[in-house]
């Protein structure tokens, strides 16, 4: 990858995990690629890694290097032409009332408690249900690119944060909590479509949604975007799932 040699991308190292059991696919170990060293990944830098298929979290840039698993496929939506489906639009309209608050990324109590409840419900068993105040700083407030919290309230009532970082051509979706006794709001397909539209609103090119899984059940549902460009062998392309 040509990138990785030009400045300032010739101070970073990069290195292989041990193995370690895989979050998604049952059975399975993982390995990933992670950058070092954490405060040289900054806007400019994590703006081409995202492009070559990394991600964040916290401080912490890595990509999936799973020797003959390629389960997982980074994916991002090209905002100009994805015209949402009508489910996705009768989404939008029982969300009208949402009004949203971008902010910087800073602590907030009431964000705390709502993340809370949201693994509490959401991901129970999965470790994340039991983060602390210090574990859930370092998991979504620690940045050294442009990232910043938008929070989604109801009559007052928050309902919703979601988690995004800018780079140079788009949006990238690094999470969403929501109020998870609402589930037929459909928080977490609202949060997508939102994002979608401030990519396009900001003139940027595409929203970045991490790694689609197909048989994931947690990652699978990313390929209802569509026309979604996965990267496949080093290459950005339009796909379509075969169970699309």
């Amino acid at each position: 990858m040509t990138l990785l040699n030009d400045l300032p991308f010739a101070r970073l190292q990069f290195y292989l995990t041990s193995p370690y059991p895989c979050s998604y696919l049952a059975g399975r170990t993982a390995r990933s690629q992670v950058v070092t060293p954490a405060h040289l990944v900054d806007g400019m830098a994590y703006s081409q890694l995202i492009q070559a298929g990394f991600r964040r979290s916290g401080l912490f840039t890595y990509r999936p290097q799973c020797g003959q698993c390629q389960a997982c496929i980074p994916v991002r939506v090209a905002v100009n032409e994805f015209i949402p489906s009508r489910t996705q639009r009768r989404t939008g309209k029982r969300n009208a009332g949402l009004v949203a608050e971008p902010q910087g990324a800073r602590f907030d109590p009431a964000h705390f408690a709502l993340y809370q409840r949201y693994q509490a419900s959401r991901h129970a068993g999965g470790g994340m249900d039991h983060d602390d105040r210090d574990q859930y700083t370092h998991f979504l407030l620690q940045s050294n690119v442009d990232t910043y919290l938008v929070e989604f309230r109801e009559a007052g009532e928050l309902r919703m944060v979601s988690v995004i970082d800018q780079v140079e051509d788009g949006l990238s979706a690094v999470y969403t909590f929501f109020d998870p006794d609402l589930p037929q709001r459909s928080l977490g397909v609202y949060s997508v479509l939102w994002q979608i539209e401030l990519a396009r609103t900001l003139g940027l090119a595409y929203l970045y949604l991490g790694y689609w899984i197909e048989n994931s059940r947690k990652m699978a549902y990313k390929s209802q975007y569509q026309p979604l460009q996965g990267l496949i062998d080093a290459d950005w392309r339009t796909f379509t799932p075969a169970h699309i």
